[in-house]
C-alpha cells in the first residue's frame, strides 16, 4: 500500500517579512484614521463650539442690555488718547503694547480682559460675533470672538478701534470678509449703544508684523499706499490670509458714519 504524505501548501504561515510589511500597513492606516479624526477635529468640531458659543453670548448680552439699557463700559464716543502699537505681533494680526490710555469712564470701568462687552454685526454676512477685550487666542479668539486690541480706540471713539478674529476654524467669525466692499456696514452694539461704520479700504494682504494698521491713524508699514493719513474714527478688522494659513495678513478699515475725515490714500479691493 502507498502511503500519501500531503504538503501543507497555501497553508504555510507567513515568513518574518510578510508579518512585518502587515505590520506596517495596519500602523499607516491607524495614524491615517487618527490624523482624519484631528482634521475633523479642528474644522468642523471647534467651528460648531464656538459658533454656538458665540451665539449664546450673543443672546446674553442682548439679554442683558434689554433688562438694564443704557451706556456700557468705555462705550462713549469721546476723542482718547491711544498708544502707537508694538511691532511685535500677538493672535492672527500684530498687536500693539498694552496702554493705560483709556476711554470715556476710565481703565477702571473697563471689562476685564477675555470678556464680552460688545457685539459686531456684519450684515453683508450675515455675522453677529462678540466683542472681547484682548487678542489672546485661548480666552478670546478661539472662543469664536473677535478680540480688541488693547491700547486701541474705543466703540464709536476717535482713533482706531481695531480687532481680530479667526477666518478659520474656532467659529471662524472673519471668514468671509474678503467679500466686503467698500459701502459696506459694520455695526458695533455696545449696551445701549450703536455706532455704524461704514467699510472704506482693504488691504487684501500685508505682513504679519505691519503694525501699522492698527495704528490711531491706520496706515500700512509694509505698503503705505494703503492706509489714512489723518485722524478720525476708524474701525479695523485683522485676520489671516490665505484660508487655512497664517502667513499673511487682510485688513478690512472702516469710517464711522458721519466721521470722514480719513486722508485720501489707495483703495485696496479684496483679493
Amino acid at each position: 500500500m502507498r502511503v500519501v504524505v500531503q504538503g501543507r501548501g497555501g497553508c504555510s504561515r507567513p515568513g518574518g517579512l510578510a508579518r512585518v510589511l502587515w505590520a506596517a500597513a495596519e500602523l499607516t492606516v491607524t495614524v491615517g484614521v487618527l490624523l482624519l479624526l484631528l482634521v475633523v477635529h479642528q474644522v468642523w468640531w471647534t467651528n460648531r463650539q464656538a459658533a454656538a458659543a458665540a451665539v449664546r453670548r450673543v443672546a446674553a448680552l442682548e439679554e442683558a442690555w434689554a433688562a438694564a439699557p443704557g451706556p456700557g463700559p468705555g462705550a462713549a464716543a469721546q476723542p482718547e488718547a491711544s498708544a502707537e502699537p508694538s511691532p511685535e505681533p500677538s493672535g492672527p494680526a500684530p498687536a500693539p503694547s498694552p496702554s493705560e490710555a483709556g476711554g470715556a469712564g476710565g481703565a477702571a470701568d473697563r471689562p476685564r480682559d477675555g470678556a464680552a462687552y460688545g457685539v459686531l454685526r456684519i450684515p453683508r454676512l450675515g455675522v453677529a460675533v462678540p466683542v472681547a477685550r484682548g487678542v489672546d487666542k485661548r480666552s478670546v479668539l478661539d472662543k469664536g470672538y473677535a478680540g480688541h486690541y488693547p491700547g486701541t480706540a474705543e466703540p464709536g471713539a476717535q482713533g482706531n478701534f481695531a480687532l481680530a478674529g479667526h477666518r478659520n476654524t474656532h467659529g471662524e467669525p472673519f471668514r468671509y470678509v474678503n467679500r466686503l466692499r467698500p459701502g459696506d456696514e459694520l455695526v458695533v452694539e455696545v449696551r445701549g449703544r450703536r455706532y455704524t461704520y461704514t467699510v472704506d479700504r482693504i488691504l487684501p494682504e500685508t505682513a504679519p508684523r505691519d503694525a501699522g494698521v492698527i495704528a490711531p491713524v491706520p496706515r500700512s508699514a509694509v505698503r503705505p499706499g494703503y492706509g489714512y493719513t489723518e485722524p478720525g474714527a476708524y474701525i479695523t478688522l485683522t485676520t489671516c490670509t490665505p484660508e487655512y494659513s497664517s502667513r499673511y495678513r487682510l485688513v478690512v478699515w472702516g469710517v464711522l458714519a458721519g466721521n470722514r475725515s480719513g486722508g485720501r490714500g489707495v483703495v485696496g479691493t479684496a483679493g
